[in-house]
């Protein structure tokens, strides 16, 4: 399979997929942390509208098969692996109960014969949400409860040879270590040079690299970040200038809309906001124009 990307932004041509299983659909909500949103009856006609979306913007959709071991957050692949030019790091996720989940992400891209660059060992932590492709020679990393210095730390070694240059900055506590803050959390390219922002929350370091490098910057509403959990930012680019967000977000929306990016939307909010992921997380980019 052709693989391979740098980028959030540039066309989204495959991805890899986890259909929503009993792990999920039985999880205990105070165990996982989800909110009152979650509704197990309403996530596969969800996740299917997902499908749906990323097919009509002509991505390919690839599966990732196996026993999830009763890892409820499986569904959200973006995490427990990143890709790169050339080819797949294995997270180690820094939620507890995502420990391993990564050897779902190890069968898939064995299956599919694609590369893979390397892993995050020892006493490190790592999950994909805490990394942004800034440009094709530019990685953020994001340092919080899910990624930790070690993590961070080897992300950045993996990369180097490839002419990769990682950032690496603080996140904020928010509401503490139970809760899903990712970088991804509080930043989402939308165009080639243009960002979605929460701005409260975001790292002066991260801030200053935005101003230097020159990206637009969007900003996201400060109650519908709030009312969302966080996902209002949560936004996936299908290709420059044109992402996939959740509904009932219409100030998020307008203030996209007025920085001339075209929106496609999905009613996700019994498994978006209800299990702390958005349209994002719940893919694993595999292959970008």
């Amino acid at each position: 399979m052709s693989f391979g990307l740098s980028s959030m932004t540039a066309p989204l041509l495959k991805v890899a997929l986890k259909k929503p299983g009993p792990s999920l659909k039985n999880a205990n909500r105070s165990k996982w942390h989800y909110s009152e949103h979650f509704d197990p009856e309403k996530i596969d006609g969800i996740h299917q509208s997902l499908v749906y979306a990323l097919e009509n913007a002509g991505c390919e959709i690839y599966w990732m098969e196996g026993d999830d071991k009763g890892n409820a957050d499986a569904v959200f692949t973006y995490d427990a692996s990143l890709m790169t030019p050339a080819g797949a790091i294995l997270m180690s996720p820094g939620k507890i109960l995502r420990s391993g989940e990564q050897e779902l992400h190890r069968q898939f891209y064995a299956a599919h014969d694609i590369p893979i660059l390397g892993e995050i060992e020892g006493n490190a932590s790592a999950e994909a949400g805490d990394t942004l492709w800034l440009d094709d020679k530019t990685l953020i990393i994001g340092r919080g409860f899910r990624t930790n210095t070690y993590g961070a730390e080897q992300i950045t070694n993996l990369v180097m040879p490839l002419g990769i240059d990682c950032h690496i900055f603080d996140l904020p506590c928010y509401y503490g270590s139970d809760s899903c803050l990712h970088l991804m959390s509080l930043i989402s390219m939308v165009d080639t040079r243009t960002a979605l922002i929460y701005q409260p929350l975001l790292p002066v370091g991260l801030w200053r690299l935005l101003i230097e490098r020159n990206i637009g910057l969007i900003f996201a509403p400060d109650r519908e970040f709030e009312e969302s959990n966080t996902l209002s930012t949560n936004v996936l680019a299908l290709s420059p200038g044109h992402c996939l967000m959740l509904a009932d977000l219409p100030d998020t929306r307008q203030a996209l809309t007025d920085a001339g990016i075209h929106v496609s939307v999905i009613d996700a909010a019994a498994l978006c906001i209800g299990c702390e992921g958005g349209p994002t997380c719940l893919t694993r980019p595999l292959l970008r124009a």
